[in-house]
């Protein structure tokens, strides 16, 4: 387990690391940039710097942990690349059966591998399951999402590089919007974030705002932490309403 700095999580647990680039979002990942400091440095797990590798060292390590805890699982990764084996898979959905104390959210850009793994399993009621969007190409994603029975479902949308357009969220609990980070980084329009906050309060979604990133709401481009997370000079960090959602 590793404490985290992601403001809508509160751990992360990596069974698999690397990944691969398959959308726009994918341009500056952060976690090929960690990945490569970390294999500069010996770090174990990351012999293979950002190359797909599975990790089975690590399937016990919610095991370790008493206090619930809500865990964001392949933070390094993608649970579901193409080089992911599903009986790997198994393994860690058995890992977070047996640990019903936690909370897991799982983030996916490969939501047709995502839908061909569940065609005939159950998701865990302890998982909160969601796909990543970043502009209006990409929300074809959220309909494969729909159409899987989870607990909670939810939706990232960061880096948020382009307007979402129109956005149908029925059956849909929680939404994170979030601008790029990192010297390469895409400014995000206020607009964009403002589009997916109004929609989110008409459906009656629960919003968070994560960041601004590298780029401010003026378009001014400076350290992140200046930059902030107020959008209408407000902190939005709503998550799902479980009683409504059980309703």
């Amino acid at each position: 387990m590793r404490r985290t700095k992601i403001e809508w999580t509160e751990a992360t647990w990596n069974p698999s690391v690397g990944c691969s680039k398959i959308s726009a979002g994918c341009q500056n990942c952060y976690a090929e940039c960690m990945a490569r400091r970390l294999y500069a440095m010996g770090a174990k797990g990351y012999e293979n710097g950002f190359k797909f590798t599975i990790l089975p060292d690590r399937l016990t390590i919610p095991f370790n942990v008493k206090k619930p805890t809500k865990f964001f699982v392949n933070s390094m990764s993608d649970l579901f690349h193409e080089q992911m084996p599903f009986d790997y898979l198994d393994k860690i959905f058995e890992t977070i059966k047996q640990t019903p104390q936690h909370s897991y959210q799982i983030l996916t850009k490969r939501e047709n591998i995502l839908q061909r793994y569940f065609q005939n399993r159950e998701v865990p009621d302890n998982v909160w399951l969601g796909v990543t969007i970043e502009h209006d190409k990409t929300k074809y994603r959220i309909d494969i999402l729909k159409t899987i029975k989870a607990s909670i479902r939810f939706i990232s949308i960061e880096p948020l590089i382009g307007d979402v357009g129109k956005l149908d969220l029925s059956d849909i609990h929680w939404v994170i919007v979030g601008g790029e980070s990192g010297v390469s980084a895409r400014p995000m329009n206020p607009d964009w974030a403002a589009n997916v906050q109004k929609q989110c309060a008409e459906q009656s979604v629960a919003f968070f705002f994560k960041q601004w990133g590298t780029w401010s709401e003026t378009g001014i481009k400076r350290n992140k932490r200046a930059n902030g997370n107020l959008l209408y000079g407000k902190v939005w960090n709503e998550e799902p309403n479980f009683f409504r959602i059980a309703q």
